[in-house]
């Protein structure tokens, strides 16, 4: 469109630009979901979501392999945090790497929102990875099934929120189930220690605010699971290299790795590799499904990591193990029945006499016929 001032052959030229121009360029492929630089835009919603599934089982079941793996070489019980650094500096290189393949290489999130994100990323990782040196794996995993309890006391504390039936009684199950699980590993594992039990709940704090917080940001300004990567990692990695070499537990833990290159390095980029693929996945799944669905998916694969950890590697074990790991489940399973009532339509147990009283009759009448 030109505008032209009267007697003068100067024009001051105004472009509209077209409407997908207009759009920010973060808000054109909101539609897309790339995972690993390949794009399951093309597929239908359901097929997306069953890819991603897969693909965190798959990867998370091998990760989680090989986590205990590594926790299984003697004397490295100590070097947590230190796997935990050279996990986050693969992690760092594996999304440079995909974010090769975009082509928008652009930082969409803030940096104080990355800074943010960081450091409850290693807090969940970090305190996660050094627990496994105090207690047996069954027992970490258990505890990070159990989200929901942080999140409803910091609702209930910092917000005042108020929870229904269904809410409340998802967070007695989830927490009679780790008192009656903790209890069983107590009493029969012989490297049971409370400091492992106090990092991993601290690292389940830090895990319940990372999921909302990574959805809302990715959402926000549309960023990709690559980007989310590589700047949340690179950073969380300048944290904890910071904090060892504060603490002075580099030196001790780069001499001991040395001398068992293939069982810690060579252990620790397959566990990084494994963890990237399936962190992938889990952010494809945060991005396009929300938290909430991502969270009961990743439940699911924790579930299944504890019975194949029973199997692979020799430990002692109870049945209270089983009866506590189903009270956890029970709420599960009430945490997201109460998120979606509206589609999940249980029987009442008016409903329930009802029907019993019903198929009585009919039987009684059938009879007398």
């Amino acid at each position: 469109m030109d505008l032209k001032f009267n007697n003068s052959r100067k024009y001051i030229s105004i472009t509209v630009p077209s409407k997908t121009q207009t759009m920010s360029p973060h808000i054109k492929s909101i539609d897309d979901i790339v995972v690993l630089g390949i794009n399951l835009s093309r597929f239908s919603k359901i097929t997306q979501f069953f890819i991603c599934v897969a693909g965190v089982f798959v990867f998370y079941l091998i990760y989680g392999y090989l986590q205990e793996l590594i926790f299984s070489v003697e004397g490295f019980k100590p070097f947590g945090w230190y796997l935990t650094l050279v996990q986050f500096a693969f992690y760092s290189i594996f999304g440079l790497i995909e974010l090769q393949l975009v082509q928008d290489k652009r930082r969409r999130i803030p940096g104080k929102t990355y800074m943010i994100i960081a450091f409850l990323t290693v807090g969940t990782m970090g305190l996660s990875n050094t627990s496994l040196g105090y207690l047996n794996y069954p027992t970490q995993v258990i505890f990070k099934c159990c989200k929901l309890i942080p999140v409803m006391l910091g609702g209930v504390f910092i917000q005042g929120k108020r929870y229904n039936v269904a809410d409340v009684s998802a967070a007695v199950c989830m927490s009679l189930g780790l008192i009656w699980f903790t209890l069983a590993d107590s009493t029969i594992a012989p490297n049971f220690n409370l400091t492992g039990v106090i990092l991993i709940s601290l690292a389940l704090c830090a895990d319940a605010v990372i999921g909302n917080v990574q959805e809302k940001a990715m959402k926000l300004h549309n960023a990709s699971n690559s980007e989310m990567v590589l700047y949340s990692y690179s950073i969380g990695f300048v944290y904890i290299l910071l904090g060892l070499t504060c603490t002075s537990g580099l030196g001790p833990a780069v001499t001991f790795c040395s001398k068992n290159l293939m069982r810690t390095y060579g252990y620790a980029f397959l566990f990084s590799l494994t963890g990237y693929f399936g962190i992938s996945f889990v952010l494809a799944l945060i991005k396009n499904f929300g938290a909430l669905l991502a969270v009961t998916v990743t439940t699911g694969r924790k579930a299944m990591t504890i019975v194949l950890s029973f199997i692979f590697f020799a430990k002692p074990f109870t049945f209270q193990y089983i009866w506590s790991g189903l009270l956890v489940v029970l709420g599960i399973f009430l945490n997201v029945y109460s998120k979606n009532m509206d589609k999940i339509k249980l029987p009442s147990i008016y409903d329930l006499i009802n029907k019993t009283v019903e198929v009585k009759k009919s039987r009684t009448l059938a009879q007398t016929v």
